[in-house]
């Protein structure tokens, strides 16, 4: 056979361009945050090495066709992965999971917010592949090799070479990478999307064999770290303040903190909502933050109804609907209790159909309890002002005391909302994104507003506690300029990115008369706990990692699912611990003083629990654990 070392091979040449690509596609549209100069590098060179490894087994094709063939199909088979991350990124500022691909069934209702996400030069993301094509086409001979045996171990020894180089420098520079990988944008910076792919179908393999191995002896520790942590013999003076009452929970689409009390283009964003903060019968918290993760709304039902963290990978709606759990509606029904959900959805987007029977729900009214018309709908559908008004008869249908949350669709990405429903303009910036964010949600303000008029007029007002909570920021990293432009800041940093998961909760409960605003650390993780202790309900048995939110003796500390952390003192976010009160980095506020390191360490103990409580909830669902416990009856 003829061997050809004066030519530049295809596979050669696919890898120059498609790690080009990738490595732009890193540096120019994915905010990935390089903190130093090896980040920088390891970024630059782990594109060349993914698509070495992979386009050069073309070399062990002899077949002249099939070699070509088969570099055109990783080329463009890469490219759409590449592009599928893109799209996702643009809405999330997140790379896709093996899990989130068996959520195919919620992408036929996604419509308007995916088209919104792509962008006309998207289309130069296959640049490379028309290239690569053009060339196999022209002069096969001239890009086709034949490699001698030693020639095609030589080939992948260096692949492997490079790839060993490349994990051993992502090592030295994210210690622990592999098993302590909350962040996904550092396995990305450090490994390269693909073989970050790789990992995850490993980990995903993982967990799926966890169930089957488990058999309980996992849970006595998971028990004692509760038991020593999170788990308080205290009652709250607020204990069975509303025994009885019927729990109304508003599930508020994508509103975050930053709107309450503020304005834009001089107008308030939320009147109502600003006049409930200082109602005597509420307490809202000013500290709250949602904990969700990839599965976004249906990760903040999954926190309030258990108690127990979301996935990091995946939403636990699609991945583990068929566990056994100890939900909030399943400990209500033994106080006769009737719990529903509302949302005019239909019952499959999210898995909610199968995933409220294993929560203990009573009924859902999707979108067959609603009548939804072109007139009445915009974006995801029914709008808040219709929806709650038709939501009125569904609840007084109900036998009391119940339990029903109602979950708000208009203030939902892309934020689209008709000419006559806005009462405030859009604001003017560089994101149409967050321009549109504040009318929405000022329509959604309104339409709670006239839920609780609606709520008073009914007599159910009287009898119910009405609980609203942010399920989950509407404003991602991708639109941070346009945020700094907002907040009148220079920028955005990874503190003012962790104070911006601040969302609404209130608490209201009427003719209570001692309401306030609660300044401390909170989280959804403490929503079940304190919902059950305002009803009179112990939960001295339950495995759960909140706590009364009106307790004197609570765990000091709220974890996010990426690792990172909010104490009283301390903000820990992209691996740099913050002063809580100042934004300011330890390291930087101690670089002058002998004990910096000691200071450097500060968020330390508090990391180690968050690792530790999150691994312990992971533990929990993957191996289905609550099938294995009994739980006391009250």
């Amino acid at each position: 056979m003829d061997v050809s070392y004066r030519k530049i091979p295809l596979f050669i040449i696919a890898t120059l361009l498609f790690g080009l690509k990738t490595y732009m596609v890193y540096r120019f549209v994915f905010s990935i945050d390089l903190e130093n100069a090896m980040q920088e590098l390891l970024l630059f060179i782990n594109p060349f090495v993914s698509a070495f490894l992979v386009f050069a087994i073309s070399v062990w094709i002899k077949k002249q066709s099939r070699q070509l063939k088969f570099i055109r199909f990783l080329a463009l088979i890469g490219t759409l992965i590449i592009f599928a991350n893109l799209v996702f990124y643009r809405s999330f500022t997140d790379f896709i999971t093996i899990p989130q691909l068996f959520q195919g069934s919620n992408v036929a209702d996604l419509g308007s917010s995916i088209l919104s996400l792509v962008k006309p030069l998207d289309i130069l993301l296959f640049l490379d592949v028309i290239i690569i094509w053009y060339l196999s086409k022209k002069q096969p001979d001239r890009w086709t090799v034949y490699y001698p045996r030693n020639g095609k171990v030589f080939t992948l020894a260096m692949s492997l070479v490079l790839l060993a180089g490349n994990f051993f420098l992502a090592e030295m520079e994210r210690p622990q990478l592999f098993t302590r990988a909350f962040d996904r944008e550092y396995l990305v910076k450090n490994i390269g999307l693909f073989n970050y792919h790789i990992y995850d179908i490993a980990t995903h393999t993982k967990a799926k064999t966890q169930r089957v191995f488990a058999d309980g002896n996992e849970i006595p520790k998971i028990q004692d770290y509760i038991n020593e942590n999170v788990k308080t013999d205290e009652k709250s003076a607020l204990f069975g303040v509303a025994k009885g009452k019927n729990v109304i929970f508003i599930n508020a689409e994508s509103i975050q903190s930053f709107v309450i009390n503020n304005d834009v283009n001089g107008q308030e964003i939320t009147p109502f909502l600003n006049r409930l903060t200082e109602d005597k019968d509420t307490y809202y918290f000013e500290n709250f933050y949602h904990q969700t993760e990839q599965g976004k709304t249906s990760d903040s039902e999954f926190i309030v109804e258990n108690s127990l963290y979301p996935l990091s990978r995946g939403a636990v709606f699609f991945t583990h609907a068929q566990n056994e759990y100890h939900a909030m509606p399943e400990i209500l029904k033994e106080e006769n209790y009737y719990s529903s959900v509302l949302h005019a959805n239909n019952k499959s987007f999210w898995n909610r159909d199968q995933m409220y029977q294993s929560l203990g729900i009573d009924h859902f009214y999707g979108e067959e309890s609603y009548e939804v018309t072109e007139e009445n709908s915009i974006g995801w559908g029914l709008k808040d002002k219709p929806y709650f008004e038709q939501s009125i008869p569904l609840l007084k249908s109900m036998e009391q005391p119940f339990y029903a949350k109602l979950i708000t669709l208009t203030n939902h990405f892309p934020f689209e909302l008709d000419d006559e429903d806005q009462s405030i303009d859009p604001y003017h910036s560089n994101s149409k994104t967050l321009n549109n964010f504040f009318p929405t949600v000022r329509y959604m303000d309104e339409a709670i507003e006239q839920f609780f008029s609606q709520l008073k007029e009914t007599g159910l007002y009287e009898d119910s506690i009405i609980v609203i909570m942010g399920d989950h920021y509407g404003i991602s990293a991708n639109h941070n300029r346009a945020m700094s432009m907002y907040l009148d800041k220079e920028e955005i940093t990874p503190y003012d990115h962790v104070q911006l998961q601040r969302v609404p909760f209130f608490i209201h409960i009427p003719g209570h008369g001692e309401g306030r605003v609660e300044s401390k650390i909170s989280g959804q993780i403490d929503v079940k706990p304190t919902i059950l202790s305002l009803l009179g309900l112990e939960t001295q048995n339950d495995i759960q990692f909140g706590t009364d939110l009106f307790s004197q003796t609570r765990k000091d500390f709220i974890a996010l699912r990426n690792g990172n952390f909010i104490s009283d003192e301390y903000v820990f976010a992209n691996n740099i611990c913050y002063d809580r009160k100042t934004g300011e980095s330890i390291e930087d506020q101690e670089s002058d003083r002998t004990d910096a390191t000691n200071k450097t360490k500060s968020c330390t103990p508090i990391r180690e629990k968050v690792e530790k409580e999150l691994d312990y909830s992971d533990d929990l669902i993957y191996g289905d654990l609550f099938r294995f416990i009994e739980f006391n009856e009250r």
